[in-house]
């Protein structure tokens, strides 16, 4: 998310002052940042809507009053990049960027998900929140506001698959050391000079080098936002297949809590809750398919 924000900037439009006041405190200080979107009502912005936070200008600025969700990484965070709309007849969408110390905002400690526990991305209260005038980003009517940018989409897409396929990388890494170090007596020898284990490695391998071309071919560029939203589909699949593999082979140890096994798998399975969801990347993919079959037909 951090990586997301700062590549995001001049596609945003933030003004220059502002962002190199953000850049400076993230490399002086290691200060962090994260877009505040999904709401209890509205769900995945990714879905289209409107938020139901409001930005309500004043004339030190602006204040923000909105219930935001999912706000991954909140007890760390040092900047809020809050999605709101403003309060103006005909309302403009866009980011207002709030430090965490300002007053009004209260984390509300709801995170208890299967995965990614760590995250604590909690619920965030913001209760007229004031921020400068100059810390909106980018304010656009709902009609202007375009679906996606290729360049975001890419970054996006990218940086989200490669969490999932690091995952699934450290599945790996302790599987290999377990079936070593295994000596069942019955066996006389380690787990790993079994053919059956040895060919589970490989097809998880097989898998993890999957990502690796399509990370590299999209970390390159040149892909268009179908494309790339299919490259996250695939890697985070694959991912979970490869730990699914894991689990399969290694019984008992790899369910247990003593192991890490279980918590890879908790965390992998979270790629599929993740923008873009499956039907997203799938459905896309396939009306590009169908528009590329038409236009070749009718190229006139």
């Amino acid at each position: 998310m951090q990586y997301l924000f700062h590549a995001a900037v001049p596609i945003r439009g933030l003004e220059p002052a502002v962002y190199r006041r953000i850049a400076r405190d993230a490399t002086e200080n290691g200060a962090l940042i994260n877009a505040l979107r999904v709401e209890p009502e509205l769900g995945t912005p990714a879905r289209g809507g409107l938020p139901a936070t409001i930005a309500r200008r004043t004339p030190e600025g602006w204040r923000l009053s909105g219930h935001k969700l999912y706000s991954t990484g909140i007890p760390a965070l040092t900047w809020l990049n809050v999605w709101a709309r403003t309060d103006e007849e005909e309302p403009r969408i866009g980011g207002f960027l709030v430090h965490r110390d300002s007053p009004g905002i209260r984390v509300v400690e709801t995170w208890d998900h299967l995965g990614l526990r760590a995250s604590a991305s909690h619920d965030v209260i913001l209760e007229d929140v004031p921020t400068p005038a100059n810390h909106a980003i980018d304010l656009q009517l709902k009609r202007d506001v375009p679906s996606s940018h290729a360049t975001f989409a890419q970054w996006s897409s990218v940086l989200t698959a490669g969490i999932y396929d690091a995952v699934a990388r450290a599945a790996r890494d302790w599987l290999i050391g377990w079936a070593v170090d295994r000596k069942p007596s019955n066996l006389g020898a380690s787990l790993s000079t079994l053919p059956r284990i040895q060919e589970a490695i490989g097809a998880i391998d097989g898998l993890l080098l999957s990502n690796r071309c399509l990370l590299d071919k999209a970390a390159l560029g040149g892909l268009t936002v179908t494309e790339v939203n299919l490259v996250k589909h695939l890697v985070s699949e694959n991912a979970i297949q490869a730990v699914q593999h894991g689990l399969e082979i290694s019984g008992n140890p790899g369910i247990s809590r003593h192991n890490p096994l279980e918590r890879h798998y908790r965390d992998v399975l979270c790629g599929r809750i993740h923008t873009p969801q499956a039907d997203v990347a799938l459905t896309g993919a396939g009306l590009a398919a169908f528009a590329s079959f038409s236009q070749r037909k009718d190229p006139s």
